[in-house]
């Protein structure tokens, strides 16, 4: 009886190690695959139609269509102030983990033009998801086919006589226009909108001469022959697999002696003072998103540069990003004083 004893106990004691063990993992388990518990914001500093806006709606749609994510997500665009309005919404609200921003290079003009008082160091950095380009592009019937033949028009004419549309003031669009001037003698009006929708819309509607739209915001209107691109702001030309849109057929800026280069960060952030297991949620979501064929298509259909980092990778890029838009704002003279 007494060793009936013994083995009872000592079985009764390797049950409850084995349920202590296997609390303890299931624990584990649920902190390492947190997820979100309810509707996950997505904030556009920016306005709708630009390509802010059309990316994180195919984010959105891609993950609704996949089941990528248990909880829903919603689009909110806050363009005010130069998308100053959607960072310090993000920066505002420090440990919400159902809060995501997707950002733009306005992520360093923005406070370095406005004085904003805003870093992307208040800011907990996810992922960079691509790098976009710049075409400069006029109405189809326009009457050049080279940027350099354009770029002569605009010095030989008249004060306020050409116009270059763009997205906001003292962001990408103005810092690219002040460059071209810069380094050409061109002198353009510039005409800033809230977003590339509309810049595209004045363009093909002959409001203004010209713009830098993004490829993603015009590419539709060149399709339907109401627009035409002159040159692409890469070092390279746009080598895109997967579409039937004549990307690599447009030159380079610096092949047509318009010698200025010049992608924009297509990332997404969080606020401060998120766990990094969140962080790492976040990551896994958007590693899958990237997989999936309709990313793959909008990818090539916005001739994207498909370059995707996180972790100290993305922040030492982030880094000497932000280096280059100081000095390029500094340049132009658009520093806020």
């Amino acid at each position: 009886m007494k060793h009936f004893a013994r083995n009872r106990f000592g079985r009764s004691l390797a049950v409850a190690g084995a349920l202590v063990s296997a609390a303890a993992l299931m624990a584990s388990d649920a902190w390492a695959q947190w997820k979100p518990t309810k509707t996950v914001e997505f904030v556009v500093p920016a306005g709708t139609g630009g390509g802010a806006d059309q990316m994180a709606r195919m984010i959105q749609g891609i993950i609704q269509k996949h089941s990528l994510m248990e909880q829903s997500m919603v689009i909110i665009n806050k363009s005010g102030g130069a998308g100053a309005e959607g960072f310090m919404d993000v920066v505002g609200d420090k440990g919400d983990d159902h809060k995501l921003i997707i950002t733009l290079s306005n992520l360093f003009t923005t406070p370095l033009a406005t004085g904003v008082p805003f870093s992307y160091e208040d800011m907990t950095p996810v992922a960079m998801l691509a790098l976009d380009n710049f075409v400069l592009w006029v109405k189809a019937d326009a009457p050049w086919d080279l940027a350099k033949d354009y770029i002569d028009a605009v010095k030989a004419g008249s004060p306020n006589q050409f116009q270059m549309g763009g997205t906001g003031s003292k962001q990408e669009d103005q810092i690219i226009t002040a460059a071209i001037e810069q380094g050409t003698g061109a002198k353009f009006t510039y005409v800033p909108f809230k977003g590339g929708g509309d810049v595209a819309a004045q363009v093909v509607g002959g409001h203004v001469t010209s713009s830098v739209n993004n490829p993603i915001e015009m590419v539709s209107h060149w399709q339907g022959g109401a627009s035409k691109p002159l040159c692409v702001f890469a070092k390279e030309r746009l080598a895109v697999e997967g579409t039937d849109v004549k990307w690599g057929e447009i030159p380079t800026c610096s092949e047509t002696g318009v010698a200025i280069e010049y992608q924009m960060l297509r990332g997404i952030f969080m606020p401060a003072d998120v766990e990094q297991e969140v962080v790492d949620y976040y990551i896994d979501l958007f590693t899958k998103v990237r997989e999936t064929p309709e990313w793959k298509e909008f990818m090539a259909k916005g001739a994207f540069s498909n370059t995707f980092m996180s972790g100290d990778e993305f922040k030492t890029w982030l880094t000497s990003a932000a280096e280059t838009h100081k000095t390029l704002m500094t340049n132009a003279g658009f520093i806020a004083k």
